[in-house]
């Protein structure tokens, strides 16, 4: 439904103007049918009990035209949404000399309070009174004071007039409401995409942290069992449970993304511990089981004392940046070095020298890094990456550690 429909069907008669040439009319609403039934009683009924007063000092011949008149003008209200300016000139010129449209004129002035500008109803009401008083003189009313009638006429149009003004801004009030509440239902629904966004993107940054690492570990043994199949059997075994540990942790890992997916914000009795700065030995122990030569150099004395949130960056950097060493430079010593104190924060350097050989390119790469620049970003930190002067990679990160 557009903007258009819903307007004409809050304010079907009134507010909503006709449309361009060529444009169809709206059609009137079962509420329109109404208005318009009521307006034309009323007009009706005010018009018999101006022409049974004027009957009273005028002649048959005269009443019969007051009544026909009378009868034409009401009769013209059904044309007041179409003209509503024309017909409201029209009735206030027969007005002048047919006291019996007195009522058809009030009605097409309250149309043309609700419809109009206010300059429009200004002069159109100026107008009514003109000719209500044109008409105390041309019609007079012997039983009626003169300065009475014009006043009771002043009044008439006046009180109409403000009455459909009145209804014109509650309606205007109305329909500004609804338009704001439509845009607040908007807006709340493109907050709660975005949110779902923000989330998505989380729940995909964290799978690549964690599957990437356990995946690379898989590929990097399974490979080493292809092309060693002579290996010594204690190589052969350890190599078959780095593979088990590491879809062990995969899968457990994956187990936690599809439940935070199927209940968010939600997280059960048994979820896992989030790695910190405490479990970057275990890292580092873990990537040099799986054959990876890794110095760690940590100046930090009770990693305990850093923020579960920098801490937790800290290992996903490391994570990551062991991961890319095994895929992109196999065989080389990755150093991993982490300097900081409260107050002054956490300084993590990672590098690793070129490799002795080719390395065959692995596809998507990069995508992991990009994520962890955002992630430093969003601690309040910053990340830098790329080749070292020495053909190797270098990653220099930054990490706030409040005093």
């Amino acid at each position: 439904m557009t903007r258009t429909d819903r307007q004409h069907r809050l304010l079907p008669s009134h507010l909503v103007e006709p449309g361009g040439s060529g444009a169809p009319r709206p059609r009137r609403t079962a509420r329109d049918w109404v208005v318009d039934t009521t307006l034309f009683l009323l007009a009706a009924f005010v018009g018999l009990l101006a022409a049974d007063a004027s009957a009273q000092y005028t002649s048959a011949t005269v009443t019969l035209l007051d009544q026909l008149a009378g009868a034409a003008a009401c009769s013209a209200l059904w044309l007041r949404r179409r003209w509503p300016v024309g017909l409201a000139v029209a009735l206030s010129l027969a007005n002048a000399v047919a006291p019996v449209a007195a009522g058809a004129l009030l009605a097409s002035l309250f149309s043309v309070a609700v419809r109009r500008p206010f300059r429009e109803i200004a002069w159109i009401g100026a107008l009514a009174v003109a000719t209500s008083v044109v008409q105390v003189f041309v019609r007079p009313d012997p039983t009626t004071n003169a300065g009475l009638s014009i006043a009771l006429g002043f009044i008439l149009v006046l009180l109409v007039t403000a009455w459909g003004m009145l209804v014109r801004a509650r309606r205007q009030l109305f329909e500004a409401l609804r338009e704001r509440a439509r845009r607040a239902e908007s807006e709340a629904e493109l907050r709660a995409a975005q949110a779902q966004r923000l989330a998505r993107e989380a729940i995909a940054r964290e799978m690549h942290d964690v599957l990437a690492h356990r995946l690379t570990l898989l590929s990097v043994h399974a490979g080493a069992l292809e092309f060693r199949p002579d290996a010594p059997p204690e190589q052969i075994a350890r190599a078959a449970g780095v593979i088990r540990d590491s879809a062990h942790e995969a899968l457990q890992d994956l187990r936690e993304i599809i439940g935070v997916l199927r209940a968010p914000g939600e997280n059960g009795d048994g979820a896992r511990p989030q790695p910190t700065l405490a479990t970057l030995d275990a890292l580092v122990d873990e990537s040099r089981e799986a054959g990876a030569d890794v110095v760690l150099d940590s100046t930090v004395d009770d990693p305990a004392t850093v923020p579960a949130a920098t801490g937790r960056t800290v290992y996903r950097i490391a994570q990551e940046a062991l991961t890319n060493a095994r895929k992109h430079a196999p065989g080389t010593t990755v150093t991993v070095t982490v300097r900081g104190r409260p107050g002054e924060g956490l300084t993590v350097d990672i590098r690793n020298p070129a490799p002795a050989g080719p390395v065959p390119p692995v596809p998507g790469s990069g995508q992991g890094l990009i994520g962890l620049t955002e992630r430093a970003a969003l601690a309040g930190g910053r990340m830098e990456h790329g080749p070292a002067p020495d053909g190797g990679f270098a990653l220099h990160a930054w990490l706030p550690w409040p005093s």
